[in-house]
Order: C-alpha cells, then sequence, then structure tokens
C-alpha cells in the first residue's frame, strides 16, 4: 500500500534533513511526485518497517568510566605495603616516646640527686660552723675554720699529680701484666673514693707524694 508524504514529515520520521531527502529524490532512491503543484514522497508502508533504519539513542555524554569491580593484584600490593609503612612509623613513634620518658626520668633522678648532695653538703658545713661558734665564741670560730679552709688548700696545693702512665714507668716491675695489674687497682681505688687519686679531664691522675704501699702488695 502506498501513501504520499510531505518532505518534512518523511526526514522527521527518519531523522535526516530534508536536504538528505531532496538529494535522495534526485538520485532516484525515493519516488516522488507532485499533487496540485506541491512534492510528495510515495511511500510504501509495507516495507517502510524493512527500509527504516534503526536509530540507537545517543550515548550520554561525561559519564564517568565504570570502575572495576576487583581492584587490579597491583593495587592491592601497594595497599597492603602502604599499611605496613604506616603500622612501622607508629611503632617507631611510640619507640621514641618511650626513649624520650625514659631520658627525662633518668635526667630528673641525676638532678634530684645532685640537689640532695648539695642539700647534705650545705648542713654538714653549716653544721661544723655552729661547733666552731660553739667551742670559741665571737670571731675566733671564724678564725678556726678560715684556719682550717687553710690548711687544706696548703695541703692540696702540696699534692703532685702525674699521669698514671708516667707512674707505672716509675714503679720497678719486670712484667706488663704487673703493671696492669697494678692500674686497675688504681682505678678501682679511685671509684671507691681514695684521695690519693683522681681523675682530670677523664684521665686517672695519681698524687705522688703518697704512698702506695697497700696497693703495691
Amino acid at each position: 500500500m502506498e501513501t504520499l508524504m510531505k518532505p518534512a514529515e518523511y526526514a522527521k520520521e527518519l531523522g535526516i534533513s530534508r536536504q538528505a531527502v531532496y538529494a535522495k529524490i534526485k538520485k532516484g532512491i525515493l519516488t516522488a511526485k507532485e499533487v496540485e503543484g506541491k512534492l510528495y514522497i510515495v511511500v510504501d508502508t509495507d516495507a517502510k518497517a524493512q527500509a527504516a533504519p534503526q536509530v540507537s539513542p545517543p550515548a550520554p555524554k561525561n559519564r564517568p568510566p565504570a570502575a572495576p569491580s576487583v581492584l587490579p593484584e597491583e593495587y592491592r600490593k601497594l595497599l597492603a605495603a602502604k599499611e605496613e609503612t604506616i603500622a612501622v612509623l607508629k611503632e617507631t613513634v611510640e619507640d621514641l616516646k618511650e626513649s624520650n620518658r625514659q631520658i627525662s626520668t633518668t635526667l630528673k633522678g641525676e638532678i634530684d640527686l645532685l640537689k640532695s648532695a648539695f642539700s647534705e653538703m650545705r648542713s654538714l658545713y653549716m653544721h661544723r660552723i655552729e661547733q666552731l661558734k660553739a667551742e670559741e665564741p665571737g670571731s675566733e670560730g671564724e678564725d678556726l675554720l678560715e684556719a682550717d679552709i687553710e690548711a687544706q688548700g696548703e695541703a692540696e696545693t702540696s699534692r703532685k699529680w702525674i699521669s698514671a702512665k708516667r707512674f707505672l714507668k716509675q714503679v720497678p716491675m719486670a712484667r706488663e701484666k704487673e703493671k696492669e695489674k697494678l692500674l686497675r687497682r688504681l682505678k678501682k681505688a679511685c671509684k671507691k673514693g681514695d684521695t690519693r687519686l683522681c681523675k682530670i679531664d677523664g684521665k686517672l691522675k695519681i698524687d705522688v707524694s703518697q704512698g702506695y704501699a697497700d696497693l703495691l702488695e
């Protein structure tokens, strides 16, 4: 069965422009005829369904690509390594905090110990002054204290300090092992507070004005 359609209607029906319709008529692809001075397209309705092109709807624009449902193996490894690095950094921070707390505690203990020692020395010094004042009223007690201090200063001046190496050279010992043994005794005596020995700039010094027969035995 044939029907007549205006070129504009036919173009809209097929989803093409009117210029494309006129081009098809010119090439003989479409059949057209004039009715009362107007051009119409002759359309076979039976073949229309077969001839009409199937136009798919346009794809939406600016649609983001669908995310993969499963992460690739490389991404999973990267995330696992990142989480492991974060865990290690957290442990390191906690270790540093603990070290700082231990250092602070140690320093506080040493400071408290120094304060206690200073307070004890001050108490002994003040007690000594009170004793001297009680024994010799007036300025005589102070004079005795000054004399005691001066005597201690003179005794300190009379000391002659030499290095442990030089001291061992002066000691008549045949074997090197005996000198090493004596050096260990000297260091041990210094740690116990033996006033004949001291450390100056971290080096062991010996007062040669004193005797050391007890250590040489």
